[in-house]
């Protein structure tokens, strides 16, 4: 049974579940190079449909218990994202992937380390997961920076290809444990 889908609240974001509505002002964000071009999965430049077509699933994906995703908000603007995907397969490892992206405005503040430390402990605490990898473009040391200061550790770096940059990039991967 999946977790409510309720807010969670920092000292200075809330975080709650996205909705269909959120797609048009992520489109913007991942409108912009700097952003997507960290980004492995995404297109750039940005597919509005698609991007409907994705956060429109959000709320399925979170009842079946597949994804849980997060807008990150600063005074009611949504300035990113921040979710754990779970692998149905390996649900039974108790294991999910963490993700996030903000607007470049927002880069340099410490909102990313805060909304994924709030997300890392809905992770282990409210889904029970007892494993959370995530992963950054070798050329983004700000998410590993990011990463580590969560407490993930450094396991390899490996090839692969990045949709936005249409090559492949060096990707370092990470794995934290449930603390």
């Amino acid at each position: 049974m999946s977790p409510p889908r309720t807010a969670i609240r920092t000292d200075r974001l809330v975080l709650r579940p996205t909705s269909a509505t959120d797609a048009e002002r992520a489109f913007e964000i991942q409108s912009d190079w700097e952003v997507t071009r960290m980004l492995r999965m995404a297109t750039f430049p940005a597919d509005r449909q698609a991007t409907f077509e994705w956060f429109a699933d959000h709320e399925r994906e979170w009842s079946a218990g597949e994804a849980y995703r997060f807008a990150v908000e600063i005074a009611g603007r949504m300035v990113g994202l921040v979710d754990v995907d779970v692998d149905v397969d390996e649900i039974k490892d108790g294991e999910g992937d963490l993700g996030y992206w903000l607007d470049r405005d927002s880069w340099g503040c410490g909102y990313a380390f805060e909304a994924a430390n709030a997300v890392v402990r809905f992770a282990f605490g409210e889904i029970g997961l007892s494993t959370l990898k995530s992963g950054h473009a070798a050329d983004n040391p700000a998410s590993g920076r990011v990463l580590t200061k969560l407490g993930f550790v450094p396991v390899d770096i490996v090839e692969r290809f990045s949709r936005p940059r249409g090559e492949p990039i060096q990707q370092c991967r990470y794995v934290l444990a449930c603390r």
